[in-house]
């Protein structure tokens, strides 16, 4: 039977992570987040807050805007991964999506039509009318569950406050039963302090899934990924999803974050006010990190910022290249930076006779 994802054969790992082995083979999964800022169609929808993204709007958003920006968003996504496995990344979540018309023209885009990405999407309350969504590549992962989970929260006054729900998605990658949760959390709009509690709430959501799953079975290989509007060190993170830096202080039940080490190293994903932060982050249960588990074990994580992602002149000069600027046209890719995490499996080479 034809191996689902690739084997990357006879791939030759450094003798300090594999010891004194020198040749294994292994398969390689790539899962990925991006946030792809903005990503609106040119028709102004009843009922959805997308009037600036249309030809008479605010930013004269037509055609050939969506156009190449579908283009540019298509580029990263073929590129991600792409070090160790030419298909890239397997199962990608995205945010910042109008809907699931403008998800259907990315995944038809000519750099990566080839890799027949299917699509997760629920359409969310979100007040500027944006969702997130899973993409997938069905030779790699085959979904078996999927629904979308509300995050009810209220602003000062006590109103309803209208926010993307975070979208679980649970499927077999592989053989292997793994789930999902792609996250864009409440932002800082109004302070980071003041709107601490909304992404600790939206936090709690995702915990109690994943505490859920990890109760079924210890070794439930969860992924909760997302824009946090939080970095690693948050409350949100850090307190409520008990998510840690090191392996070695993960234990059976709890969470690892492997954007943290880069984190402390200054790496960001966005910025703002000249300092950066990493909003977009890939988090794990203790099933992809046990070497008892078996399957796929986490490898490494990586934040994808190519030299042509950041601006290169201007007042915003060395941040992330962005669409627009207020609402000027730059003509860039996100405001972020898009992340991703390999997945290795062990495979025994077919004995010759």
């Amino acid at each position: 039977m034809r191996n689902l994802l690739l084997l990357f054969a006879i791939l030759v790992l450094p003798a300090l992570v594999f010891s004194q082995e020198a040749k294994k083979q292994y398969k390689v999964g790539c899962i990925g987040f991006y946030n792809v800022e903005n990503l609106f169609d040119t028709l102004d929808t009843p009922g959805v807050n997308d009037a600036d993204f249309t030809p008479q709007g605010s930013y004269r958003y037509g055609t050939a805007i969506y156009v190449e920006k579908q283009e540019h968003l298509a580029r990263v996504i073929s590129e991600m991964g792409t070090d160790l496995t030419p298909d890239g990344v397997a199962v990608l979540g995205v945010a910042e999506v109008e809907n699931r018309a403008v998800l259907e023209d990315l995944v038809a885009q000519e750099r990566i039509k080839n890799r027949n990405y299917q699509i997760v999407h629920y359409d969310s309350p979100d007040f500027r009318g944006i969702d997130v969504a899973l993409l997938y590549q069905p030779k790699y992962f085959r979904v078996t569950h999927s629904r979308p989970i509300p995050v009810p929260i209220k602003g000062d006054d006590g109103t309803d406050r209208y926010t993307r729900d975070i979208l679980f998605v649970s499927g077999i990658f592989d053989g292997e039963p793994m789930h999902f949760l792609v996250n864009h959390w409440p932002s800082r709009r109004g302070g980071e302090a003041a709107t601490q509690p909304l992404r600790n709430f939206a936090a709690s959501l995702c915990k109690n899934i994943a505490d859920s799953l990890i109760q079924e079975n210890p070794n439930a290989k969860i992924f909760i990924m997302g824009d946090l509007n939080d970095d690693p060190s948050s409350p949100s993170v850090r307190q409520v999803l008990n998510a840690k830096q090191k392996k070695e202080q993960v234990k059976p039940g709890g969470m690892f974050n492997p954007m943290y080490d880069l984190y402390k190293k200054g790496i960001g994903t966005l910025a703002w006010q000249d300092a950066w932060s990493l909003f977009d982050q890939i988090i794990i249960s203790y099933g992809p990190i046990n070497e008892q588990a078996g399957g796929y074990r986490f490898h490494q994580a990586h934040v994808h910022n190519k030299p042509y992602l950041f601006q290169p002149s201007g007042h915003f000069k060395g941040y992330p290249f962005r669409t627009f600027a207020g609402s000027t046209y730059l003509g860039g890719y996100s405001d972020h930076f898009p992340v991703y995490l390999y997945l290795l499996k062990e495979v025994q080479p077919i004995a010759r006779p």
